[in-house]
């Protein structure tokens, strides 16, 4: 039973753990004004809960979103997290990236941040009302993709192993805004 609850949680599939995260200034220079705005909101934990992250969603329209659903304490998120660090510094001046910092305590989110940072922000969310609202409440990791429209096209639970299956459904389910029915 212990074995197939760690392989279920991803124990030892992690990514590039211990990899430098990419230079996030030099890849998104010239980033446009509302993409640029999130990368100066790098690696900040965001208060306001669901009315300012559906905000944030609003102010994004044009532009496809890929949203983390993250905490500290999973070990499947700390795994996925170079994923989503070469994602956004990749594909940061065409895609939108937030994150969700679920169900975490703010000290401990920021360690991990320091550690691992990233090129946007992450809107708190200790009591889950985000993550039960974008369909995440499933368990940890979980990735929400929305169209240049605003609409959630898909919301996948668990996490990427590899950087190439994230870029797939990057493409798929925010850039090309398809859906999964």
């Amino acid at each position: 039973m212990a074995v197939l609850l760690l392989s279920a949680c991803g124990a030892g599939s992690g990514g590039d753990e211990g990899s430098p995260p990419p230079d996030y200034a030099k890849k998104l220079a010239g980033s446009p004004p509302p993409l640029a705005a999130l990368h100066k909101q790098a690696n900040e934990l965001l208060p306001g809960g669901l009315d300012a992250y559906n905000k944030r969603i609003a102010e994004l329209k044009g532009y496809p979103i890929v949203v983390n659903v993250w905490g500290s304490w999973c070990f499947p998120c700390r795994a996925e997290f170079p994923h989503f660090q070469q994602a956004s510094a990749n594909m940061g001046k065409k895609v939108a990236f937030l994150g969700i910092n679920s169900a975490d305590s703010a000290d401990a989110a920021k360690t991990f941040l320091k550690e691992d940072p990233l090129s946007y922000p992450s809107y708190s969310d200790n009591d889950k009302t985000i993550t039960d609202d974008v369909k995440a409440s499933f368990g940890l990791p979980a990735t929400v993709f929305y169209d240049a429209q605003g609409n959630r096209t898909y919301t996948k639970s668990g996490q990427y192993a590899s950087q190439a299956d994230l870029d797939a459904d990057i493409k798929n389910f925010a850039v090309d805004g398809n859906t999964d029915s």
